[in-house]
């Protein structure tokens, strides 16, 4: 047996307004929020008495899917810190393939992300570069050349 599909990345972050700002900026359509609590999500996190408020957001083309999640109990635990470099074992970015990488960094800016190094090229293919969003979230932005 296989698996079907990747649903979604999980982020777990405080301000939950903000993070879903930055993405929503960055191109990603809001799904929804929620709160999610009970028995069934004690189970499924290991954690008891579990109240989270998500949101849902999808890539435009509807095939990848983030899921934010701000814990109101147990309180989210600290990872500081939050300006973590790139080469940090464990989850350490999630890419996105945008149209235009200057003016997307540009518009990130707004809402507070900085560049980790600078937009780099890659051969004759790529523009690449990793920014710093809300909660410390490395992204990683790809524009195809030509």
């Amino acid at each position: 047996m296989a698996i079907q599909r990747m649903d979604n990345v999980g982020i777990v972050v405080e301000d939950l307004d903000a993070a879903v700002a930055f993405f929503v900026e960055l191109g990603m359509e809001l799904e929804g929020r929620a709160t999610v609590e009970g028995q069934v999500a004690d189970q499924c996190t290991g954690l008891e008495g579990v109240r989270c408020d998500i949101a849902m957001l999808r890539t435009p083309d509807g095939h990848s899917r983030l899921e934010l999640a701000k814990y109101r109990t147990p309180a989210a635990l600290s990872d500081e810190p939050r300006n973590r470099p790139h080469n940090i074992l464990g989850t350490h970015r999630v890419m996105f393939a945008v149209d235009d990488i200057e003016d997307t960094v540009a518009r990130l800016r707004h809402h507070g992300a900085e560049l980790v190094g600078e937009i780099a090229r890659f051969e004759d293919s790529y523009l690449l570069c990793y920014v710093r969003g809300p909660e410390g979230i490395i992204v990683g932005l790809a524009e195809q050349l030509g």
